[in-house]
């Protein structure tokens, strides 16, 4: 089937009361200032929060995000890339957040990718990914995955995501009407199967001028069939 936006947009309005529902269901992106006035503080908080929700509940690392902010001191990037292991074993005996040396370990390490990143472009972490462009995605998903820690696969999108920068999602319920559309055989793991993927989301928000978050919910709406 082709998979274009008029098929995409009537297929889930019909899942909706109202236009109004169906906007207000939709989720938002940051706008490019916003996110470029995000501190780097936020930004690795968000890396740090996506990395411990990777295989756990979100709820349960939600309700403890602000005690990791309290016991990590707002994650100030500068602060956090000089924790060391006696740093971290002594995180270890705070019962107040999820107690798992590896993903506490990403905390430093991510740190320094933030403040090398901004070293190397000469601005804030958070210009480096306002500018990014949305046609390329998957690009910044790859240096994500290549200089971050525990950011590849699903955690890189999801921590732009919880950042606010526009991206799409490749959940099950995307990658199955993917894979309905033909565009995919499975979920996508080549970069040549991410960039048959980039290629129809870029398709569709040329069509549609909606975000790329938008557009990613839509395709799972497309198919879920508990909604």
């Amino acid at each position: 089937m082709d998979l274009t936006y008029p098929w995409l947009y009537g297929t889930v309005r019909r899942r909706f009361d109202s236009d109004e529902a169906m906007e207000a269901f939709l989720p938002q992106a940051l706008a490019h200032d916003a996110l470029v006035r995000k501190g780097d503080d936020r930004y690795l908080s968000a890396m740090t929060q996506r990395v411990f929700q990777a295989g756990m509940q979100h709820s349960v690392v939600d309700a403890k995000w602000p005690a990791f902010e309290e016991a990590f001191s707002g994650f100030v990037p500068a602060a956090m890339a000089l924790l060391d292991e006696a740093d971290l074993q002594r995180a270890m005996q705070d019962t107040r957040i999820i107690r798992h040396l590896e993903k506490l370990r990403t905390i430093p390490r991510n740190a320094r990718f933030i403040l090398d990143t901004c070293q190397a472009h000469g601005e804030g972490f958070g210009s480096f990914v306002a500018s990014w462009p949305p046609s390329d995605i998957i690009g910044l998903w790859g240096v994500l995955a290549k200089r971050g820690a525990r950011l590849g696969g699903r955690s890189g999108a999801g921590f732009l995501r919880l950042a606010g920068k526009d991206t799409f999602l490749l959940t099950s319920h995307v990658v199955a009407r993917l894979v309905a559309a033909g565009v995919i055989a499975r979920e996508p793991s080549s970069r040549r199967d991410l960039q048959a993927v980039q290629a129809v989301f870029n398709d569709l928000q040329q069509s549609s001028g909606r975000p790329l978050c938008q557009l990613s919910a839509m395709l799972a709406l497309s198919i879920h069939p508990a909604f």
